[in-house]
């Protein structure tokens, strides 16, 4: 099957769905090097206003590890119930959300490209028209070494999290996928041209609808 081929799609996958922006969807198992791929694409990207890499917002204190925002639990639920996310799930005793203002980016033509939880993928592919799913994945003896060599406190239990990775990898089909092992150069570059063709197909949509290029 060839994993671009949803990369291409220029017909809403929802009738009323949020677009003409495209969503890319960073998703895979603890481990995979999503953050070390995401990294490199978002330094690419930098001089670009039509991406956008949203931080997301985390109940667990900041770290080297990831570039997030930390809430507490409480605050959190808080502003999940006044509509504060477009997406938001619950994973390994914490809870990560996705500002809602990324609704706002969408609309005015532009690609937002997310680290979201394999669980939200569905419910994103209904509230947005254009939606690309890139699954980072790694042989399962890798995932393990990873884990166990970044020492972050707030992984907990790696069998657990290994296990929980199986249980979600069913639930979804991905676009594209990339194997990230060996150097993660390959891999960032993979990254970088998917989101690059997702924001040549949002660019002419918005110039479809003579949408301002800067909102």
């Amino acid at each position: 099957m060839n994993r671009h081929s949803k990369t291409h799609t220029a017909v809403p996958s929802h009738p009323g769905a949020l677009g003409p922006g495209r969503l890319v969807l960073v998703v895979g198992p603890s481990g995979a090097g999503k953050d070390t791929l995401l990294k490199g694409a978002r330094a690419a990207c930098a001089y670009d206003p039509a991406v956008v890499f949203p931080r997301r917002v985390v109940t667990r204190p900041m770290s080297d590890a990831e570039d997030h925002d930390s809430i507490e639990a409480a605050a959190f639920e808080r502003a999940a119930s006044e509509g504060a996310y477009a997406l938001w799930w619950q994973a390994h005793g914490n809870s990560y959300g996705i500002s809602v203002t990324i609704d706002q980016e969408i609309r005015a033509g532009r690609t937002v490209v997310c680290n979201v939880s394999r669980t939200v993928v569905e419910g994103a592919r209904r509230r947005y028209g254009f939606v690309t799913v890139v699954e980072i994945t790694a042989p399962e003896q890798m995932l393990q070494s990873r884990l166990t060599s970044r020492q972050r406190g707030s992984d907990g239990d790696i069998a657990r999290r290994l296990e929980r990775s199986a249980q979600v990898g069913p639930l979804f089909s991905p676009d594209i996928i990339i194997r990230n092992v060996g150097r993660p150069d390959g891999g960032i570059r993979r990254l970088i041209r998917a989101i690059r063709t997702s924001t040549r197909i949002a660019r002419r949509r918005r110039d479809t609808l003579k949408l301002p290029a800067e909102a």
